[in-house]
Parts: structure tokens; C-alpha cells; sequence
């Protein structure tokens, strides 16, 4: 009892130190004897609207135009050191919290948003903080380790108490990286290196290939592919931009490997009501990939594939057609890439995405960043291992700082209930959308993903009017695609917070 106490007094020494309101805060940590409440308990919070962060604002607050008058100004100055054309609005962390995201204004706008799906439990957790103001965390920044060469002592303790904590069914290695982008070109890479060695056996490198790889050239660089699909988005990096298809800004003058694109099957929604259609679609597509598979002419070395497309419309298909993907990367000896950069990290009510499909074989491998706040890709085969060492290499590898900050978060996740939370307010918040695109027809369009958590999207005639008037009314939203609005909130999104996105919804579309 009296190291429960230390332990809570320590916390509360350090939330205070940074600023933060102590007393309803810090009841939000885990100290010790607090253990994770059941998925009961957290379904019993989603419905009784017992909140998460006590603290925490209670309806959005809109005081000036967004951007203000401050904001304006930091805009300014910014935009002449840093591109600021991209912008969406000027956040002032300091002050958001929770699920609330402040400007320089005063300003307070509920996130539905959460950083392009990036921020897990809230900004300013205090439980985040405790772990970012830790003597582990201070070491891992100011002596970050190239891990390749000089991992720190504990780095295999880390590892398994965060990030394999979480690893996908049948998946127990990681290789970490630093973005989305970096996690699949890592993975790429993974892919290549194993089918060359399947292709030439045991045998080492021949002469041939050690020089026509320093002239770009096969066999030592081979004619090999990656398989991805249309409107998919997999990063901006200079491999992931070959498997990227969402839009043309991304690739405009950017020179491209000659990979091929299946046909993403293109739904009719709700998937249920829909199912023979659906159905007929997903296997002309399936037969599309076969086809590529066998016959273009740079042959793949992988498929990878989104569990739901976002950043190219909040596109889904139906479990059936990722099982038939993965029977194919079966049938014709090549690797299967999850990607769940986006989708990750219980988004849709399964930690992740890809546990809603009942796959008989796993991914053979699974890549993730985003709300992790670290980067990288899972794989259980051992032979994804690259045959010698330094193949699959940077000074870095990965950062031990974000490894101990996701620790946290899948901390957070587990006492909390969050993933069981995020599926019952995912239930709540479709059934608000069906009755408000019932009330105003043509303005909800093909609402999607039912059954998938808070990751939810629709289509709107004036889709960028819409995302204009939500900060006007105290929400900040995100689009996809052409004419695609999607929720990405964060996982401590609770059915209160979503009767007030609904109200506001409500109000633009009268507007």
C-alpha cells in the first residue's frame, strides 16, 4: 500500500512539474495494484458516458473565424521558412487535450480528425507523459542508439513488453523503421530479398550479380515487382510511391518502378445489403490479380494491400476477398503485406484490422506506424530474415524513444478497455449516421464501415463545404478520396462525443 502511495505521489510530483491539473488527471494512471478494466467494464463506460479524461473540455468552443487573427500571424511567419500550403489549421498543443485540439485563438474543436488517424488516447495523456518524462525515455533521446550496430542493453525487454506485446497472430519478430512510408519500403525490401534467395538456393552471390547491381541492373537487380491496387495509398517514399495509386499529386514527376495494379473491388455499401453484387465483384477482381500475377512482366515478389483504402476513399471489400488474396499469394509462392498503418492499433474494434477477416494462414507480414507513434513491420518466417547481414540496415533502425512511448499507449489501450470502447461507439455512431442520412437524403451518401469501430466515412455532395463549415461549428473532420468525409477519432472517443458530432453534423447539413 505505502509503494502504491510513493508511486502515485511520484506521478502526481511529475504531472504537476509539467502543468498539467492534477487531481482528476492523475486518477487516470496506472499505478500499482490498478489493474485493466474488463471489455464489460469498458462497454459499460461507453454506454454510461463515464469519461476517460474528467478534465476534459466538455463541448467544443468556437470564439473567432478559424484561422484567427493569431493564428493568421504564426501562419505567416511560418509560411516563410516552411510550407505551409498543406495546412489545415494551427494547433496550439499546449492547450488541446483529450479529445480536443486548440488553436492560438481560443479556439477548442472537437478531433474527429486526430492527426490523419495518428493520436491514440488523447493529447496530453498524462499517462504519456509520465512515460516521456521517464529516466528511460531521457536516455533513449539523448543517446539515441544505432540499433544495428549498438542496441541498448534493454532493447529486447522493450520489445517484448510493447511492441510484440501486440504482435499479429502467427507474427513474433519485428524490424523497425521510422514512418508509414519507411515501414513498407522496409518491407518491400524484405520481399525482394527472399525471392531472389528462394530463386538461387543456397548459393552465394555470383560475380554477375555483384556487378550488375552497382549498374542498376539484373540479375543483380532483378526485374521484380510489388502488387498493389487501385486508389491505394502506401507512402511517399520512392518504393512505396510505385505501390501508391490515390492521387496523381502524389506521383507528378516523381519516377515510378513498372509495377502492376489490380482492380480494388468497387462495393456497393452497406456490404450486407449488398452481398450477391458484391460478391460478383470481388471475384472479377480476384481473377484480375491472378491474371497480373502470372503475367506481367516484371513478376511480383508481393501483394500489399490496405484492409480499408484510406487516403484513396475509405474503400472496403468484404473478409471474403482478402481471404481469396491470401489463398492466391499462396497458390503462387508469394509474400502477403498488410498494411496497417492507418488501420492499426484497434481503429476498427480488433486491434487490428485484419483480425476481422478470419484468416486460416496469417500476413506474412504486417506494417504499422500511425497510432503506435513508431513505425515498422511484424513477420514470423524467419526466412524473411535477409541472408547476410547489413542487407537490411540504416543507422538507426527504428527509434527505442517511440518504442517506449507505444509501450505506453498499448498500456492505456489495455487498462482502459479502449479497443472494446472503440467498437461499441463505432455501433453507436453509424446508427446516428444512418438516421441523419435518412433525415437528409442525398447528403449522406454510401455511409461505410459498419461493423469497423470509429473508422467510418461517407460520401457528400459538397465535400469540402462540409469540412469548411465543421470548424465553424466546433469539429474538425478529414476527407478522402474525391468526395469521401471520414472519422478518425481517437480511441477515448465516447458516446457523449459522438452525440455532439452528430448535433454538429446535424447543423451543416441544415445549413
Amino acid at each position: 500500500m505505502a509503494a502504491s502511495c510513493r508511486a502515485a505521489n511520484r506521478l502526481r510530483g511529475a504531472l504537476l512539474s509539467h502543468g498539467l491539473r492534477s487531481r482528476s488527471q492523475t486518477s487516470l494512471i496506472a499505478v500499482n495494484g490498478i489493474r485493466k478494466v474488463s471489455a464489460a467494464a469498458a462497454v459499460k463506460a461507453a454506454i454510461t458516458g463515464q469519461s476517460y479524461f474528467p478534465d476534459e473540455p466538455r463541448v467544443p468552443i468556437v470564439k473567432t473565424e478559424i484561422p484567427g487573427p493569431k493564428s493568421t500571424e504564426a501562419i505567416k511567419r511560418l509560411s516563410q521558412v516552411f510550407d505551409t500550403r498543406s495546412l489545415n489549421m494551427m494547433a496550439n498543443y499546449k492547450d488541446s487535450y483529450g479529445n480536443y485540439i486548440a488553436d492560438l485563438d481560443g479556439n477548442l474543436l472537437l478531433d474527429v480528425y486526430a492527426q490523419i488517424a495518428s493520436i491514440p488516447v488523447g493529447y496530453n495523456n498524462p499517462a504519456l507523459l509520465l512515460a516521456a518524462t521517464s529516466p528511460d525515455m531521457a536516455s533513449a533521446i539523448i543517446n539515441r542508439p544505432a540499433l544495428g550496430n549498438f542496441p541498448q542493453h534493454d532493447w529486447a525487454e522493450i520489445l517484448a513488453t510493447g511492441i510484440l506485446k501486440v504482435a499479429p497472430r502467427g507474427l513474433d519478430q519485428v524490424f523497425t523503421g521510422v514512418s508509414g512510408s519507411d515501414a513498407n519500403e522496409l518491407a518491400f525490401k524484405a520481399a525482394f530479398m527472399w525471392k531472389r534467395q528462394q530463386q538461387r538456393g543456397t548459393a552465394d552471390f555470383t560475380p554477375e550479380e555483384i556487378e550488375s547491381s552497382m549498374n542498376n541492373k539484373s540479375p543483380g537487380s532483378p526485374d521484380l515487382s510489388i502488387l498493389s491496387f487501385t486508389s491505394a495509398f502506401h507512402g511517399r517514399l520512392f518504393g512505396s510511391l510505385s505501390a501508391t495509386r490515390s492521387k496523381p499529386i502524389h506521383k507528378l514527376d516523381i519516377p515510378s518502378f513498372n509495377w502492376p495494379q489490380a482492380p480494388f473491388p468497387q462495393c456497393k455499401y452497406p456490404l450486407d445489403a449488398h452481398s450477391a453484387a458484391n460478391m460478383a465483384e470481388e471475384a472479377r477482381c480476384l481473377a484480375e490479380t491472378e491474371r497480373l500475377i502470372t503475367e506481367w512482366p516484371h513478376p511480383p515478389a508481393a501483394i500489399i494491400v490496405e484492409p480499408i483504402q484510406s487516403e484513396g476513399g475509405d474503400n472496403h471489400a468484404s473478409p471474403h476477398f482478402f481471404r481469396g488474396l491470401r489463398d492466391l499469394t499462396r497458390k503462387h509462392n508469394i509474400l502477403f503485406i498488410v498494411d496497417e498503418v492507418q488501420t492499426g492499433v484497434g481503429a476498427t474494434g480488433r486491434f487490428w484490422a485484419h483480425d476481422h477477416w478470419a484468416l486460416e494462414h496469417p500476413p506474412d507480414m504486417v506494417t504499422f506506424s500511425k497510432k503506435a507513434q513508431t513505425a515498422g513491420y511484424y513477420y514470423g518466417d524467419h526466412a524473411l530474415r535477409p541472408n547476410k547481414p547489413y542487407r537490411q540496415f540504416n543507422t538507426w533502425m527504428g527509434d527505442p524513444a517511440r518504442a517506449i512511448l507505444f509501450r505506453a499507449i498499448i498500456a492505456e489501450i489495455e487498462r482502459l478497455g479502449l479497443v472494446e470502447n472503440t467498437a461499441e461507439v463505432g455501433r453507436y455512431t453509424y446508427a446516428g449516421l444512418e438516421r441523419l442520412a435518412d433525415k437528409y437524403p442525398g447528403q449522406i451518401n454510401d455511409l461505410r464501415g459498419k461493423g469497423q469501430g470509429t473508422f467510418l466515412a461517407f460520401d457528400s455532395p459538397r465535400r469540402d463545404e462540409v469540412l469548411r463549415k465543421a470548424k465553424s461549428v466546433g469539429l474538425n473532420l478529414g476527407g478522402s478520396g474525391e468526395a469521401a468525409v471520414r472519422l478518425r477519432p481517437m480511441l477515448i472517443f465516447q458516446k457523449y462525443h459522438a452525440d455532439m458530432f452528430l448535433e454538429r453534423m446535424e447543423m451543416i447539413l441544415k445549413s
